[in-house]
């Protein structure tokens, strides 16, 4: 397996630009929504990346198609997300996904 960069941070980024945004994700987003215990990592990630998908926000999608993977979401959840959600997000947000998704997949080979 080839060693992979670490993914630039939020602070990376951004920080010279929007140091509140920054603050915001850090403090309010991972910091506190991420952490309530009522869902698990998991849970969260499989709805923010139903969500992506669905609202074909595709910029976000690979950082969260990870983070999924590292909360235990495997590939063929994933795909069969994907799937389903084709029938009821449209398909063109579904084939856009699962190339994202295809290329995280390697990445995490």
């Amino acid at each position: 397996m080839a060693e992979q960069k670490p993914k630039p941070t939020a602070r990376e980024l951004i920080g010279d630009t929007a140091p509140k945004l920054v603050e915001l994700t850090e403090e309010v987003l991972f910091g506190d929504i991420w952490e309530i215990p009522g869902l698990s990592k998991r849970d969260r990630s499989l709805i923010t990346v139903s969500t992506l998908v669905a609202l074909n926000r595709t910029d976000q999608l690979r950082f969260h198609l990870q983070r999924a993977l590292e909360h235990g979401v495997t590939k063929e959840e994933i795909v069969e997300l994907i799937t389903h959600l084709a029938f009821y997000a449209g398909w063109p947000p579904a084939m856009s996904a699962i190339l994202i998704a295809k290329d995280v997949f390697k990445q995490d080979e």
